[in-house]
């Protein structure tokens, strides 16, 4: 399984419009379990990987039925109660394949009362992640006490998480000066 995305990434060549010390990539949810499974794929393709709310333990999560949504994802996502489908799982669950290797600079995102990916999948992705993880590139986790699976619902608390990921490429890219608030 070769996503797209790596494809159109591993096009990136120095000079060009982008290159891989300049891509940075984001998504949420099913977007978070891309931006996890390509990570781990090609952690080298990116400088940055902003994952919000992702679905990255899809081994785990659709085994247990009494999770919110669950047994009626097995359509999308598969069931591991059926063997093949469980093997097809394990290929490109992000969790599940982890390993020891540098990954790109990584704010995972996760919210308290998310009902359609729980917290606690994001967290334990970070933590094993540092554990795994041999770059020093910085690894972070953000998890907003107030919010669901949309993130914060007031238009000023909305605009502060765009701000939040804005600042944070803009620190990567190298544009946000010592010493200058984000």
């Amino acid at each position: 399984m070769r996503p797209t995305l790596v494809v159109v990434a591993s096009g990136a060549r120095p000079g060009a419009v982008t290159a891989s010390d300049r891509l940075v990539i984001q998504g949420g949810s099913a977007g978070g379990l891309l931006m996890g499974a390509v990570t781990n794929m090609r952690p080298d393709l990116f400088k940055a990987v902003i994952a919000e709310v992702p679905f990255v333990d899809v081994v785990n999560t659709m085994n247990d039925a009494s999770l919110p949504l669950t047994v009626g994802e097995f359509e999308e996502w598969g069931n591991p109660k059926i063997k093949a489908e469980y093997e097809y799982i394990k290929t490109y669950c992000p969790y599940t394949n982890l390993a020891a290797k540098a990954y790109p600079t990584m704010p995972v995102k996760t919210s308290l009362n998310d009902s359609q990916v729980m917290y606690w999948e994001p967290a334990k992705y970070v933590a094993r992640l540092r554990t795994l993880g041999t770059g020093a590139r910085p690894l972070l986790l953000k998890t907003n006490m107030a919010a669901g699976h949309g993130g914060a619902s007031g238009r000023y608390d909305f605009l502060r998480e765009v701000a939040f990921d804005y600042a944070f490429v803009l620190w990567q890219m190298g544009l946000l000066r010592e010493g200058e608030a984000a």
